[in-house]
């Protein structure tokens, strides 16, 4: 990945700051962005305001987003060889509680935010004949829990599944590879948010018995980055999540 160009939303906490952290070490130039444009400064400066690296501040359920990402890293760096998709929003809310409100958050944010900035991308990798395009779901598509109600957020979560999948059949002769990484629980800022203080509480929920860092999903990242034969999956990076449970 070395001088190549990734571009990583919601690159300024958690899993998008590990992502971002990695492709640097590893001498790629990366676009950082956040909506939140105080997070995303401190992060940059965190980094120690690398060369090869610009950050742009901007809410990805805007399509001027993306189109802001793209024409950043043309000037900058001169391609798009790789985009990530993990800027995202999830909470839970039982179902009957959900608004048009909620509804609308979780499915611009997650969703249109995946849609609009991988649109804004595939032009320039269709002229390269190759590029990346790794989106972030979660193992809950598949394998929920009835103690988080989540609809609204998972199913959101689930189009962007879907989508990974039809992407990939439309973009595979231009050599876009196009894939989904599925997190369990991953310490991040996100527990916080969602009323766990202790993310080690839910480590239960994994046959490894711990729950997941940031830096493990970053690995996966690294790696479909440079997968050139996989396209159209979704890698569950979750601990065993998906297979089975542990009866203690």
């Amino acid at each position: 990945m070395k001088e190549k160009t990734v571009i990583v939303t919601g690159a300024s906490t958690g899993i998008g700051k590990a992502i971002t952290r990695l492709f640097l070490e590893n001498g790629s130039n990366v676009i950082m962005n956040s909506k939140h444009e105080g997070r995303l400064k401190a992060t940059y400066e965190e980094f120690g305001k690398p060369k090869n690296a610009e950050w742009v501040v901007g809410d990805v359920s805007k399509k001027e987003t993306g189109e802001r990402l793209v024409k950043t890293a043309i000037e900058k760096f001169g391609t798009i060889d790789v985009l990530i998709n993990n800027a995202g929003v999830f909470l839970p809310k039982p179902f009957l509680d959900v608004d048009e409100e909620d509804l609308n958050m979780f499915l611009d944010i997650n969703f249109k935010g995946t849609f609009f900035t991988s649109q804004a991308v595939i032009p320039t990798m269709k002229k390269q004949k190759q590029g990346a395009i790794i989106n972030m779901g979660t193992v809950l598509v598949d394998h929920a829990i009835a103690g988080f109600p989540a609809s609204a957020a998972v199913s959101s979560k689930g189009a962007i599944h879907t989508f990974t999948k039809q992407l990939a059949v439309e973009y595979g002769k231009d050599n876009i590879k196009v894939n989904t990484i599925s997190p369990g629980i991953i310490r991040s800022p996100l527990q916080g948010k969602i009323g766990v203080d202790n993310a080690d509480s839910l480590a239960g929920l994994h046959l490894l018995n711990r729950v997941g860092e940031p830096e493990e999903i970053a690995q996966a990242a690294y790696y479909l980055a440079n997968a050139d034969f996989v396209t159209g999956e979704t890698i569950d990076v979750a601990g065993g999540h998906t297979v089975g449970h542990a009866i203690s």
